[in-house]
């Protein structure tokens, strides 16, 4: 019966089809969808192997910043030998360890049950499957990038700042300078530049929304299909209520994600993070900061310009100009006259 309710409402064109984006990148963003989740896959038996290291009262995760980095890994393989001196495993530390091999060595002194040995070892095969995987869906992605739209003109890409450029994730392409040069031949803009993205973000965001912007009229409709537009429930005049919608869009989740990477940042959309939510929270000002990166993207996306960055300078400016007009409207409404107080 659902059914036939659903044909019969699409007879009369009761139904909005869905959105996609042009047909050449679907492929690319079933690829990167299942990649992410094998990522999550992945992630998972990490958590198997540091909880079978500290329940033989191996301090793994103390000793390193990251098990999975060049020194963990080494360590854990040479467990799974059956090496148990910790001097030994100590001596496996890498030149850029942080902590030295005394230290290193106190924390990898533990009880080698046999059970939670061979949890270890499972947990390292899965990792090493999943990863070996996610190398081949590297590939994969990569000769799709190829073929896709190979006659337009990839142009210069601009150098990255100096925090993009120092910044890393485990869980990124292997080399990011190919695919920004892949995204701005396929966009004809490179939005990695904007701030608070990264190429993965980038890539995300391309591949979900697609680059074909006329499907949005509005910045507006683009921000309200991502969820990060306010829903206003209007009746008789009131505003009952003045939420977000909840939503899983994956590009409105990659403006978030941005959003909360420039909280600190020295940029017009860290300042207003900071303002907003000195005023209305963190959760609110996030949404709010993802909308103007949003509104940034879209402009860039349909007029096909380079990102502008506006200096801090500059947007305090504004912010008081706009402040100053504000309070000089207030005031004629009640019949004062905003004068500023002479030097």
């Amino acid at each position: 019966m659902d059914a036939q309710w659903i044909q019969t409402l699409h007879n009369y064109g009761l139904l909005e089809g869905s959105f996609r984006p042009q047909s050449d990148l679907v492929a690319l963003r079933t690829l990167l969808r299942h990649r992410g989740q094998l990522v999550e896959h992945r992630s998972r038996h990490i958590l198997h192997m540091q909880k079978a290291l500290l329940q033989m009262n191996v301090q793994l995760s103390q000793a390193v910043t990251d098990m999975t980095g060049v020194t963990g890994r080494a360590i854990i393989r040479a467990i799974l030998s059956g090496v148990r001196d910790p001097k030994m495993l100590a001596a496996l530390r890498e030149p850029g360890c942080k902590k030295s091999e005394e230290e290193i060595g106190k924390a990898l002194t533990g009880t080698w049950r046999e059970e939670h040995l061979f949890i270890l070892k499972q947990s390292m095969t899965l990792y090493d499957f999943y990863t070996q995987q996610i190398l081949e869906y590297d590939e994969e992605i990569e000769r799709m990038y190829v073929e896709t739209r190979p006659d337009w003109d990839e142009g210069e890409l601009q150098p990255l700042s100096s925090r993009k450029r120092n910044s890393h994730s485990k869980n990124a392409r292997y080399d990011t300078e190919k695919i920004r040069k892949h995204l701005k031949r396929v966009s004809g803009v490179d939005i990695s530049l904007v701030d608070g993205f990264g190429v993965s973000l980038a890539q995300t965001v391309i591949m979900e929304c697609g680059t074909d912007m006329t499907k949005f009229p509005t910045e507006k409709h683009f921000c309200s299909w991502l969820g990060v537009a306010p829903k206003h429930e209007i009746s008789g005049g009131k505003v009952l209520k003045n939420t977000t919608l909840k939503t899983k869009n994956r590009a409105g989740q990659a403006f978030r994600m941005a959003a909360q990477s420039v909280k600190q940042a020295e940029c017009a959309f860290g300042v207003l993070y900071r303002r907003l939510r000195a005023r209305l929270g963190p959760a609110q000002a996030t949404v709010a900061t993802a909308h103007a990166i949003a509104r940034v993207v879209y402009r860039m996306l349909k007029y096909k310009v380079e990102y502008d960055p506006l200096s801090v300078n500059e947007y305090q400016k504004q912010y008081e100009e706009q402040q100053i007009k504000y309070m000089k409207k207030r005031a004629a409404k009640f019949g004062y006259q905003l004068l500023p107080v002479p030097a």
